[in-house]
């Protein structure tokens, strides 16, 4: 399948501010860009660094009184959805180093806070079946509500309050899955089903040698999401970081199947 997609960003600022982007979708084997622009307006001082795990790539840049940002690409999606029950976990003692990062506890996902409760309601499967049960048992018992939660709220938070939007439900499984002993990282993605339409987070799960996608929302597919970084929170896929304050005017999102 093929999507096209436009990501506007308009941002105030008081003084001349450091900003970190990562809004362009990465080139991957499972989807190739067919065209891509980003323009930066004005903004100066723009170079690029690989992203986490060399999923993808960010952008500096140094703003001198706002920041105004218009992202177009045009992508072909061609990966496979296997089912998640099929697939089996990997003995933590037999996983590569570019899974093993992802079984520790991070900064928004306490997975070594989850593991009695893991034990407990999901101690009777394995595997991506585990996976599965924790990823439905999120969608139908946390309500998506827009602006219920903020940029310090974690894995526990949510769990508490059994609300949230899709970073915190990601937060969520991730914490989940590695209290399983299962590696777990958030995904920065774009889907056109998400509503509203906006960046979308979702998880990827190491199961039979490879990552696959998981969205404990239920609003995208691994076959109908282009996927921008990865990382293990929010913290290591945030679309804009700015090392300065910064004021919100507007942004959009545009995700449309061609």
């Amino acid at each position: 399948m093929k999507l096209n997609i436009t990501a506007e960003l308009d941002y105030g600022m008081e003084q001349e501010t450091d900003i970190l982007m990562q809004i362009e979708c990465a080139a991957l084997p499972d989807q190739r860009i067919l065209s891509e622009t980003l323009d930066t307006g004005r903004t100066g001082a723009a170079s690029r660094i690989a992203a986490e795990d060399g999923v993808g790539t960010r952008v500096w840049l140094t703003c001198h009184g706002g920041l105004r940002v218009r992202y177009t690409t045009e992508i072909e999606i061609d990966r496979a959805a296997p089912d998640l029950r099929t697939l089996s976990a990997e003995p933590v003692h037999r996983l590569p180093h570019e899974a093993v990062r992802y079984l520790m506890a991070s900064r928004y996902c306490q997975s070594d806070e989850f593991q009695s409760f893991v034990n407990a309601d999901f101690g009777h499967v394995a595997g991506g079946a585990a996976v599965h049960e924790m990823a439905e048992w999120i969608r139908t018992r946390f309500a998506y509500v827009s602006g219920s939660s903020g940029p310090t709220t974690t894995a526990i938070g949510t769990f508490v309050e059994r609300r949230g939007i899709c970073r915190d439900f990601a937060h969520v499984l991730i914490a989940l899955a590695r209290a399983k002993a299962i590696p777990a990282r958030m995904v920065s993605c774009y889907g056109p089903d998400v509503t509203p339409p906006d960046f979308h987070a979702v998880v990827q799960v190491w199961l039979d040698g490879g990552w696959h996608l998981v969205d404990p929302t239920g609003m995208s597919r691994p076959d109908r999401v282009a996927i921008i970084g990865v990382g293990r929170d929010a913290a290591d896929i945030a679309f804009l970081t700015s090392y300065g304050w910064v004021n919100l005017q507007h942004q959009a999102v545009y995700v449309r199947e061609t």
